[in-house]
């Protein structure tokens, strides 16, 4: 990008896989009529067909140019815009052949008992938590800051303690 001379640089450490990214979003505010978004590749600037008719179509509204230097893809055209779509049918395509990837990857270790999922956190003051809890001492959002966990963890936690305690009363 720097070899292009261009006046300012977003950077993303993000995946393009969605809209909702900080260096995306600032630029989006910025660009005025007149200027031109260089973009490295169309995977980075987004992952599925949607998101890049969407985002392409917000900057032609704004007279904004669009080029991809990796697929040599300028919308100014209407070969470039065709072109545009087909791309961004294909990183579409192959994020989902990832994802599919991914799964199955994931059911072979679990198979092979090497995938047990994320480590269950250690809730070793829940019991007292959870007490304090229930006599309305303190609330659920105090209860979760004080384990450490989100109030939805929180919840699923009780609802487990609950069930191990009425299943051991029988």
């Amino acid at each position: 990008m720097k070899s292009l001379e261009v006046d300012k640089i977003y950077i993303d450490r993000m995946s393009g896989k969605n809209t909702d990214r900080p260096a995306l979003l600032e630029m989006l505010k910025f660009v005025r009529e007149g200027d031109t978004v260089v973009v490295e590749s169309i995977s980075r600037f987004a992952r599925n067909t949607k998101d890049l008719l969407e985002l392409t179509e917000e900057l032609n509204s704004k007279h904004v140019q669009f080029i991809s230097q990796k697929e040599k893809i300028d919308t100014d055209t209407p070969a470039g815009k065709f072109m545009l779509t087909i791309f961004g049918a294909v990183a579409e395509l192959e994020r989902e052949y990832i994802r599919q990837r991914q799964r199955e990857g994931i059911e072979i270790a679990k198979e092979n008992g090497k995938y047990k999922g994320r480590p269950e956190k250690q809730l070793d003051n829940f019991p007292a938590v959870y007490v304090q809890w229930k006599k309305r001492e303190i609330t659920a959002k105090s209860a979760s800051e004080q384990l450490g966990i989100s109030r939805s963890t929180f919840y699923r936690k009780v609802s487990e303690h609950e069930e191990k305690s009425v299943a051991i009363d029988f």
